[in-house]
């Protein structure tokens, strides 16, 4: 009869095992969003965003960048999806990212975000069409970096590195040539 009590006992420690393991898997570090374009792996790995490009700290439009990241990725599954190239120059991952079903680096560019990089401007171009048509649609709702006049900088700096949709030409006549004098006329 005594068996009855060491079994009692050993399921209930059983039974606290796994609340415990089910409670530390609930705790895990979360990822964390670095800026518009780069969140940090829990394991310390830095993702960088393939094919497009937020604002750095101080220009127009970071912190609603960085805010907006925040917002896709937090509390989310995380997938990462490689394309061409593994890493960059500073040692990043370079990956698609999705939280739940959200392909984000397209979301920061829906929402006027983040610029496309054009095709060709780097190999990895698996989804361009796809970053193409959100930046599309951001510029034809004037959205975040689409709303600026003059141009945000990164335009007015490096016209010749972004996709720059058709809408967005025609309503800001622009000199790709001469990037001093990308400004409205």
């Amino acid at each position: 009869m005594r068996v009855l009590p060491i079994l009692c006992r050993k399921i209930k420690l059983w039974y606290l095992w796994l609340i415990l393991c089910l409670a530390l898997l609930n705790c895990a570090p979360a990822v964390t969003v670095i800026d518009g374009d780069t969140i940090c792996l829990p394991s310390g790995e830095r993702v960088r965003y393939i094919g497009i490009d937020a604002p750095e700290r101080r220009e127009s439009y970071y912190e609603e960048a960085k805010r907006a990241n925040q917002e896709l990725i937090e509390g989310k599954g995380i997938k990462l999806e490689e394309d061409v190239t593994d890493s960059d120059r500073y040692g990043r991952l370079l990956r698609y990212v999705y939280a739940d079903d959200t392909f984000v680096n397209a979301e920061l560019v829906r929402q006027g975000y983040a610029l496309v990089y054009r095709r060709g401007k780097f190999q990895d171009n698996k989804y361009y069409n796809v970053l193409k048509e959100a930046a599309d649609e951001a510029a034809e709702e004037r959205r975040g970096i689409w709303s600026l006049s003059p141009p945000h900088s990164k335009i007015q700096q490096r016209p010749n590195d972004y996709y720059l949709p058709e809408t967005f030409m025609t309503q800001t006549p622009v000199e790709l040539d001469r990037p001093e004098h990308l400004f409205l006329h």
